[in-house]
């Protein structure tokens, strides 16, 4: 009962403490936005933004809401060179904590998360974050910055794992378009936990039980081949990732009931 009882007031002190520095951060993005150049803005943005998610990991961990294994992330840091790195999508919250670790990544998101202040909303504009607004428009700017060799973060099955798929959405085409287009590499990212926790439609009020364990894996870049076309590229692609997330392992996806 106590810890129950503990849990539950971390839990919503956690989420008191998340709309209020993601509001602040928010308001700070959009006044440095204005009156910063823009050389300076992005990595004025980019430390904000990476600040903010690791002091939010930081709390999780020092109440014991979170047992996290990430450290392979930081095998991104400083490789040269423009690449995507893709992630499977298991929750709301997958780019807090790939950003937390790699600040460098321009994320490309749905344009309502980047006009949301609750999760940082102006702030990802300072970054230079990707609006997605429409499909054509994505790849437009994506191509733009990957020939600029920028590094992207990008989500290949498009919006969060279904609650009813067993292990991940089928991949969508965008990240093979720009694989052909570009010639960069692709670079698997396995999320896995214990929990669905902020998995498409879980209310907030759902507390999760306590403590969260995620684990974060990087594996081999994977490059679009000569002669191969954008659709065959999403299905190998998509069975180097089912391959790995169907695997024996202590937090594989369990089926929902």
């Amino acid at each position: 009962m106590i810890k129950y009882f503990r849990d539950w007031v971390a839990y919503c002190l956690l989420l008191i403490y998340w709309a209020v520095t993601s509001v602040f951060v928010s308001l700070l993005g959009t006044l440095l936005y204005m009156i910063l150049p823009q050389k300076y803005a992005l990595a004025s943005g980019r430390f904000l933004i990476q600040k903010d998610f690791q002091s939010f990991i930081g709390l999780l961990r020092m109440t014991g809401l979170l047992i996290l294994q990430d450290e392979q992330l930081k095998t991104l840091l400083n490789k040269p060179g423009a690449m995507i790195v893709a992630p499977n999508h298991i929750a709301l919250w997958d780019v807090v904590f790939i950003v937390a670790q790699v600040p460098e990544l321009i994320c490309i998101m749905k344009e309502s998360i980047l006009k949301n202040p609750l999760f940082g909303g102006q702030a990802g504009r300072l970054a230079g974050y990707i609006p997605v607004d429409s499909i054509s428009q994505m790849i437009k700017l994506a191509k733009r910055s990957l020939l600029k060799n920028d590094q992207l973060l990008m989500f290949p099955e498009g919006t969060r794992t279904k609650t009813d798929a067993q292990w991940m959405n089928p991949i969508q085409g965008g990240v093979a378009l720009l694989a052909k287009q570009t010639s960069v590499p692709i670079v698997p990212v396995y999320i896995r936990s214990n929990s669905r926790f902020f998995e498409k439609g879980w209310p907030l009020y759902n507390k999760p039980e306590f403590p969260l364990r995620m684990s974060i894996n990087v594996a081999e870049p994977v490059y679009i081949q000569e002669n191969e076309t954008a659709q065959e590229f999403v299905q190998r692609l998509e069975k180097i990732y089912l391959d790995e997330l169907s695997r024996p392992h202590p937090l594989r996806r369990t089926a929902k009931h």
